[in-house]
């Protein structure tokens, strides 16, 4: 699942020559097909990256069929560290030599690491473990929670407003949760629910993502995205390796024996969903509005139920369905509704003339 850094870089309008107060009409039309071009590019790559990331919940799926949830988080996790780390190092020397410091203060390295294990490990243990014990498809549905996790968890470490509405929507989102796990109402018993467990799990792995998303934006100010993404890696990595060695070594002395799906999982899951998919998508923050590229991932949910259905097998249920409306609905209130009652109230503000 996606737990990427938030940029946020403004799309910037060209300033376009005014004649006698009206611009010519060549102009503003040579000016939309320069910027349209581009545009549908970058939507282009965040379709790609969008799939990549839905195919994940699959992934995991498939490459626990030779090892445990531990291992098959770090092993990826850690060949794509060994990836990321020559781009950063150029990008660094780069930097270096245009003057800025490349030294990390003890602060810092404090809060990557926090960011590492709470966010990270968090995010994507608790997936790869959740879908071990769940389904693939309830994972991509309750992806849907993601923006309302991180308007909460924006309340606890940024300082932002949680409205009224906020707070309805992470109750719709929590209900979604249990009505995914298909929990007979009438005769509650959550101790029975087949899925419940494995749900849970997967949400808390949305709450590290929005956890990671949230609080990595006070690095965002003095590291660049790929920094922030490597040096949370490298907490990853020194966090779990002692763990697998001790939970699972037998990881290790199976290398060689994995078949050919399981590898092939391994490589898709450290080179496009840990790696690639990530340096692309925060090449593109650089250019469009997160918030715009933020839409973007309510592809996830959709990609992962139709590639859990090819590949699994798996089929949706009327509860999945349920809990999966639930979560959008959430979602619904904290983009679609809040963003008009922003709008509404910007309209209403009278600009003051200089």
């Amino acid at each position: 699942m996606p737990a990427g850094t938030p940029a946020r870089s403004g799309f910037g309008l060209r300033t376009v020559p005014v004649l006698f107060g009206v611009a010519p009409t060549s102009i503003l039309v040579g000016e939309k097909n320069m910027l349209a071009l581009p545009r549908l590019r970058d939507w282009g790559l965040l379709l790609i990256c969008n799939l990549t990331w839905a195919s994940q919940f699959v992934m995991v799926k498939l490459v626990q069929q030779q090892m445990g949830p531990v291992f098959a988080t770090f092993f990826p996790m850690a060949l794509a560290t060994l990836l990321l780390i020559p781009i950063v190092g150029r990008e660094k020397r780069l930097s270096s030599s245009a003057g800025r410091s490349v030294r990390l203060p003890p602060r810092d390295i404090s809060e990557f690491i926090l960011i590492g294990v709470l966010g990270q490990v968090v995010a994507q243990l608790f997936v790869t473990w959740g879908v071990r014990l769940s389904l693939a498809s309830n994972a991509a549905l309750l992806m849907l929670a993601l923006p309302v996790s991180t308007a909460v968890m924006a309340f606890f470490f940024l300082g932002e407003r949680m409205t009224p509405v906020r707070w309805l929507s992470f109750a719709l989102a929590l209900a979604g949760v249990l009505e995914c796990s298909g929990i007979e109402w009438k005769e509650l018993n959550l101790t029975s629910s087949k899925f419940l467990l494995g749900n849970l799990m997967i949400f808390f792995s949305v709450n590290g993502s929005a956890f990671y998303n949230a609080y990595s934006k006070k690095l965002l100010s003095r590291y660049s995205p790929l920094q922030v993404l490597l040096y949370s890696y490298y907490a990853v990595f020194g966090f779990l390796l002692p763990i697998t060695l001790y939970t699972e070594p037998q990881g290790f002395r199976d290398l060689p024996h994995f078949n050919a799906v399981v590898w092939a999982g391994l490589i898709l899951l450290a080179l496009f969903q840990y790696f690639l998919s990530m340096v692309i998508f925060l090449n593109v923050l650089t250019r469009l509005d997160a918030t715009q590229a933020a839409l973007s991932n309510y592809l996830i949910p959709f990609f992962g139920v139709v590639i859990a259905a090819i590949v699994l097998q798996e089929r949706l249920t009327k509860f999945m369905v349920a809990g999966g409306v639930l979560v959008l609905a959430s979602t619904l209130l904290v983009t679609v509704y809040e963003e008009r009652q922003r709008a509404r109230a910007d309209s209403n503000v009278v600009p003051t003339r200089s």
